[in-house]
């Protein structure tokens, strides 16, 4: 059963440094603030999990909290590269950063995977490209059936997916309508999970297709509005492009984003 807790009681409780850390979203319902909250609990030695890294895991990058990224594609949508993902590949700073790629559909596949107590998953996606000879995590497997060479992947199961959402009531289940993402099946392949919402009701609301995460599935849900910005939560605020567009200028310098982490943690400099 989901407990209703503040963001930083939920994060100390459910974040410890060498967890493996999902925080999942596609272009909608980025849970930014939780990502900022591990941050400003100082978190190292994390592996962080994402479909999509965006700007919210160039700035766990940046401020050293990853050891390691397992995703499929990262960038600063729209925008350019992520300059301190970039940093930390090529020059270690300010910690080394280990990477393992994959595809969306390798990826997808391996959350499925976790949330349905299976070892690995098996697709196709990978024929033509050379991930195989980059990534250890992706392996050739022979259908027992036809003879076909596919390919497998292992499950997905982070030690905490944290996600955003719409609602959630006093109880714990939870809400969420839009591009949905693999949210939920992140969710449910992780040991605990956080779900940040825009506001806590009384009583869900039905919406045509909504997604319901019941409150079983869930370890903690934090009230915690505007926490998907600079991304978008529909039926709440929209996308905030001009804020993408000033973290090029503020990941690319060392010197501006030392800055931006101090007014972020409350270090003066």
């Amino acid at each position: 059963m989901a407990r209703v807790l503040s963001l930083g009681e939920a994060v100390a409780e459910l974040v410890h440094d060498g967890d493996t850390v999902a925080l999942e979203g596609f272009t909608h319902l980025i849970p930014v603030e939780a990502g900022h909250e591990i941050i400003r609990q100082g978190r190292k030695n994390l592996t962080l999990v994402r479909m999509t890294p965006d700007i919210v895991y160039d700035q766990l990058i940046g401020a050293g909290c990853a050891s390691k990224l397992i995703f499929s594609w990262g960038g600063n949508p729209g925008v350019g590269s992520l300059h301190r993902f970039r940093d930390a590949v090529q020059h270690s700073w300010p910690v080394p950063l280990e990477i393992e790629e994959h595809s969306h559909a390798g990826m997808a596949n391996r959350y499925v995977a976790g949330a349905s107590g299976l070892p690995f998953a098996v697709l196709r996606g990978y024929t033509g490209t050379d991930l195989p000879a980059q990534t250890d995590t992706i392996k050739p497997i022979t259908c027992p059936f036809t003879g076909e060479q596919l390919t497998a992947v292992p499950a997905l199961n982070p030690d905490v997916t944290i996600v955003h959402a719409q609602r959630a009531d006093r109880a714990g289940n939870v809400q969420l309508w839009g591009i949905a993402g693999v949210q939920k099946e992140a969710v449910l392949a992780a040991k605990r999970s956080l779900v940040t919402v825009e506001e806590v009701v009384d009583e869900l609301e039905p919406k045509p297709g909504a997604l319901v995460l019941p409150t079983w599935a869930v370890a903690a849900v934090a009230e915690v509005p505007g926490g998907a910005k600079p991304s978008y939560a529909a039926g709440y605020y929209e996308r905030d492009n001009s804020a993408y567009q000033a973290w090029d200028l503020i990941g690319r310098d060392r010197d501006e984003f030392t800055k931006w982490l101090n007014e972020l943690t409350g270090v003066k400099a």
